[in-house]
């Protein structure tokens, strides 16, 4: 079967969904999108690794890292293999020793993991057909750009100070609040550029 490689382009709250996150996913070569909605763990987990986040105890997607590093384990790829009923099924492709090895996975759990080791994402053409939308680059940017603003607090906005704004964020981190922190660490960038 063919395999079209994909690239993570938004992360954003789910519309649809309360509590839950859209994860879109871009063909490399190609237009087209395959949306995926996921829980806010992995959500967050996902947006610690793509923003350099250093949280100060390892989350579970770090331990299964640190463990795999240990025992030269290393992930190939991952594959999104099939859709049933609205729910994707992902595989991680491992090698230890010169052997490789599939594992079952859920596919946040296996994106999670693929940003931790730098590992390429497929999925099969069929899937992309089944699931996939396909969106003009203009239309898209602009979409993924009203999707992913964000503010922190109304008030936080105008009246807090960069150096007010770095200690919020501290904090964040020190309680492992990992989601308020990106929000925080995006108005500073923001606020910088």
């Amino acid at each position: 079967m063919e395999k079209v490689k994909l690239k993570i382009v938004g992360l954003s709250y789910s519309q649809t969904q309360s509590g839950a996150y859209a994860l879109v996913l871009g063909e490399e070569k190609g237009k087209r999108r395959l949306p995926i909605i996921i829980g806010g763990f992995e959500a967050q987990a996902i947006a610690i690794e793509l923003e350099k986040m250093a949280p100060s105890r390892p989350l579970t997607h770090d331990l299964f890292k640190n463990f795999a590093d240990l025992y030269d384990i290393h992930i190939n790829e991952i594959l999104i293999y099939d859709l049933v009923e609205g729910i994707f099924f992902a595989k991680l492709i491992c090698e230890k020793d010169g052997k490789e090895i599939e594992l079952d996975s859920r596919t946040s759990d296996a994106i999670a993991l693929a940003v931790r080791f730098n590992s390429p994402v497929y999925t099969y053409e069929f899937v992309l057909k089944t699931a996939g939308i396909v969106l003009d680059d203009d239309n898209y940017a602009e979409d993924l750009e009203d999707s992913e603003e964000v503010v922190i607090e109304e008030e936080a906005e105008e009246v807090l100070s960069i150096e007010e704004l770095n200690n919020q964020l501290n904090e964040a981190l020190e309680l492992e609040d990992y989601e308020t922190a990106s929000k925080i660490r995006d108005e500073i960038n923001k606020r910088e550029a």
